[in-house]
C-alpha cells in the first residue's frame, strides 16, 4: 500500500540567483493505493507525476509532508522502503552490452539474492514475461517493446510487494501495449499495489480501479472511474480530466 500525505517539492531554475523563487513543482499531493489494484496517476506532462514518483521511490526527499511503502516512512526507512518496492522509471534505461538475461541477473545480484536464488527469478521472469525469444541477444538494437520487459523484470526481480511504473506504455505498439496491460493486472490480482503515472486517458480508463488527477502539483481528485465521471458529471474521463482540472471541456 501507498500513502502519500501533503507532499512538496520545488527546485531552483538553472542559474537562477539565491533571490529568485524555486519552481513548485509538488504541492499538497495526497492520496492513497490499495493492494489488489492498479492505480492510476493521470495528468499532463508537467503535472508533477514524475517528481510524485520520484518521492515515493526515495530517490529525492519531500521539502515538507510524509509518505509511506507497506508501512514504511520513505524519507526515515529507506532501505526497508526499497525492499518493498519495484521502480519502473520513465525511459529506463538497460545496459546495451549486456543481454536481457544479463541485465536482469544484475540487478537480481544488487538486490541481494544468492547466486541460485538470481538463477531461478530471473527464468521464471523470463516465462512470466514470455522474454526467452530474446532472453541471451545483447539489449542494443531492441525494440522499445523488448526494453520494457527488461526493464519491468528489474523491477520485480526481488519479488516487491508494491510496483510503480512511470509512463510505462510510452513508445510502444498496440500489441506490446495490451500485453503490458495483462501483466499490470495479473499483478494486482496477485495482490500486489500497482502504481502508474500516465497522460493517456485510454490507458488510464482501461486499466485501473482507482485514479488519483494531479495538476499543477497538485491532486485535483481521487477516486474510481465511476466516481469521478459522476462527481464531475461527465459521461466520458477525458471532459471528466479536463473539469476536475478547472477548465471548461
Amino acid at each position: 500500500m501507498i500513502e502519500a500525505i501533503d507532499l512538496k517539492k520545488s527546485f531552483a531554475k538553472p542559474g537562477a540567483g539565491k533571490k529568485e523563487q524555486p519552481v513548485m513543482a509538488v504541492s499538497n499531493v495526497s492520496f492513497k493505493a490499495a493492494d489488489g489494484q492498479v492505480t492510476g496517476l493521470l495528468g499532463p506532462n508537467g503535472a508533477g507525476k514524475s517528481t510524485t514518483l520520484r518521492m515515493l521511490a526515495t530517490l529525492i526527499k519531500p521539502d515538507e509532508g510524509t509518505a509511506s511503502i507497506d508501512g514504511f516512512d520513505v524519507a526515515n526507512d529507506v532501505l526497508a522502503v526499497r525492499q518493498q518496492l519495484g521502480f519502473m522509471p520513465h525511459n529506463a534505461g538497460i545496459y546495451p552490452r549486456l543481454t536481457a538475461r544479463e541485465n536482469i541477473h544484475y540487478y537480481a545480484k544488487l538486490c541481494g539474492l544468492s547466486r541460485q536464488d538470481a538463477k531461478q527469478r530471473v527464468n521464471a521472469l523470463l516465462d512470466q514475461l514470455d522474454m526467452h525469444g530474446f532472453a541471451d541477444r545483447r539489449s542494443a538494437g531492441f525494440s522499445q517493446g523488448q526494453r520494457t520487459k527488461v526493464a519491468l523484470a528489474r523491477a520485480l526481480v526481488h519479488r516487491p510487494q508494491t510496483l510503480m511504473l512511470d509512463e510505462p506504455t510510452n513508445g510502444l505498439d498496440v500489441m506490446a501495449t495490451r500485453g503490458l496491460r495483462d501483466i499490470i493486472r495479473e499483478l494486482a490480482k496477485q495482490g500486489h499495489c500497482v502504481l502508474f503515472s500516465s497522460h493517456i486517458m485510454q490507458e488510464v480508463s482501461a486499466l485501473c480501479d482507482h485514479i488519483a488527477i494531479i495538476s499543477d502539483g497538485r491532486i485535483a481528485i481521487a477516486d474510481s472511474l465511476e466516481g469521478i465521471k459522476q462527481r464531475t458529471n461527465e459521461d466520458d474521463l477525458e471532459d471528466a480530466f479536463v473539469r476536475a482540472i478547472g477548465e471548461t471541456p
